[in-house]
């Protein structure tokens, strides 16, 4: 870890949870992401450890999981 980067704990972060998110419960996630990487947690049990990705990780699978979304629906 670089001397500029900052831990940041689960309640100083800013979480979205997914707009196919329902209000039914389901596998739901929530993302928090700050300068130097991108936290992930479960929504329906936030108390659990979140998931730690970098911001580059987390920018290609954002873009493989569109991909292949595209490609299902051809």
């Amino acid at each position: 870890m670089s001397t500029r980067e900052v831990m940041h704990s689960p309640s100083d972060l800013a979480w979205f949870k997914s707009s196919y998110s329902s209000d039914q419960g389901g596998a739901c996630i929530e993302v928090a992401a700050c300068p130097c990487a991108v936290h992930v947690r479960d929504s329906k049990d936030t108390a659990k450890p979140s998931l730690t990705f970098g911001r580059e990780t987390w920018a290609d699978f954002v873009a493989f999981a569109a991909a292949d979304r595209a490609e299902i629906a051809m």
